[in-house]
């Protein structure tokens, strides 16, 4: 008769069991803190308005951040004027400028819905002469967004007269240029930002326009 042959399992005990899924939970861990190689960098602090925009989105607004110089970052925006609140008046704009030192935004919406507009280093004002700095520029959505950064050609940055207000010039022709009543303007290609057209057409009329401290 053969002998019988037993054939014997060894079960797990309890101490391995729970070893054995710490470790578990420690890949899956480690699986989870892995960071993602394909994550974007983080966008610039985006800007704190003091009351909503009736012209850009907080998506425009996040766009230009990009190409504001770096002492503009991180500093609130205060809205100093706009049309639908102080009139369609080139000297309320002045005044209500007064006083003012830091970079300006001027955004502008046509009656066409064509979205653009201007940084300026300085403050808007009444001047004898062109002013300003090497960080001005222009910008248009249509729809993307597009800048317009000084070329260095000239100086014709900013120029404030009683009856209209200049930006970029070269040839007798004006990168933006409004009026005294700031609803008819115009754009048109200049050497000093090698812009184009910023609306649909050289000659606009403003629907609304918004100036923004930025400091």
């Amino acid at each position: 008769m053969r002998g019988l042959r037993w054939r014997y399992t060894r079960l797990p005990t309890q101490v391995e069991d729970t070893l054995s899924g710490e470790e578990g939970n420690e890949e899956e861990e480690e699986e989870e803190a892995a960071p993602d190689p394909a994550a974007a960098p983080e966008d610039p602090m985006v800007p704190q308005l003091t009351e909503a925009s009736q012209v850009l989105s907080a998506s425009d607004i996040r766009q230009l951040s990009f190409h504001f110089p770096p002492r503009v970052t991180g500093h609130p925006w205060s809205l100093v004027f706009c049309t639908s609140r102080d009139g369609f008046s080139l000297q309320t704009l002045y005044r209500r400028m007064e006083g003012c030192s830091g970079p300006v935004l001027l955004a502008l919406r046509d009656q066409d819905g064509q979205i653009f507009g201007a940084f300026s280093s300085s403050a808007i004002q009444l001047s004898k002469g062109f002013y300003g700095t090497g960080e001005t520029f222009l910008f248009s959505f249509s729809p993307q967004l597009k800048v317009f950064k000084w070329t260095g050609s000239n100086s014709f940055f900013v120029k404030g007269d009683l009856d209209s207000l200049m930006m970029g010039s070269g040839s007798g022709r004006f990168g933006l240029w409004l009026d005294g009543d700031l609803f008819h303007g115009g754009s048109s290609p200049c050497a000093t930002f090698n812009n184009e057209v910023l609306a649909r057409r050289e000659q606009f009329c403003v629907q609304e326009l918004e100036a923004w401290l930025l400091s």
